[in-house]
């Protein structure tokens, strides 16, 4: 990888852990799907040389999101590690743990971005698309416009998923995440 200051392009995964993949109250195997498509990714970006960040969802066992969340991805669990099948990745990459829906608020990301001066490209691919996938596609787009930083942001299709649940449709509640991304200026591809 690159050193900061050189990268233009950046790719962000966003948690592809167990705890939303293989096991647990939040887990739905159906994501693993997006998986090849993301290792193509991955593997094209570091062809490239150009930057990886991995998003950990990683809570302490007393976290407020607990409030509106079952108990998950409690740190120093198997729920809060990366996928066996992109742990390869990890060695090398930007890690980032974070204690809610948003990467923007994990420690040391908007700082590593702002070290990246001549980012042009961010794309982001993981899990779930209508929470964090949305919550980090949003706030970085309107912290890019607010410092006047032209960064184009894509998030591929095939590469994103989200849950399904009696109270949480998989495809409507995705295609939604889609619309208000594509208002907010994220491409989608």
């Amino acid at each position: 990888m690159k050193e900061l200051k050189d990268i233009n392009k950046l790719l962000i995964c966003v948690d592809m852990v167990n705890g939303f993949v293989k096991e647990g109250p939040m887990a739905d195997p159906f994501i693993a799907h997006i998986v090849p498509e993301n290792i193509k990714l991955m593997e094209e970006i570091k062809k490239e040389a150009e930057g990886l960040a991995i998003v950990k969802d990683t809570h302490k066992s007393n976290a407020i999101e607990f409030k509106r969340y079952p108990i998950h991805c409690v740190e120093n669990t198997k729920e809060a590690e990366l996928i066996d099948e992109l742990k390869r990745f990890e060695e090398g990459s930007l890690v980032y743990k974070k204690n809610s829906t948003s990467t923007i608020h994990a420690p040391g990301f908007l700082d590593d971005i702002d070290k990246m001066v001549n980012l042009k490209e961010v794309i982001i691919t993981g899990c779930c698309t209508d929470i964090c996938v949305i919550n980090l596609a949003i706030p970085l787009k309107n912290y890019f416009d607010e410092h006047d930083k032209d960064v184009n942001i894509k998030v591929y299709k095939n590469a994103v998923e989200t849950y399904n649940s009696p109270e949480h449709n998989r495809d409507e509640y995705r295609n939604i995440a889609f619309k208000l991304m594509k208002q907010a200026g994220i491409e989608l591809i």
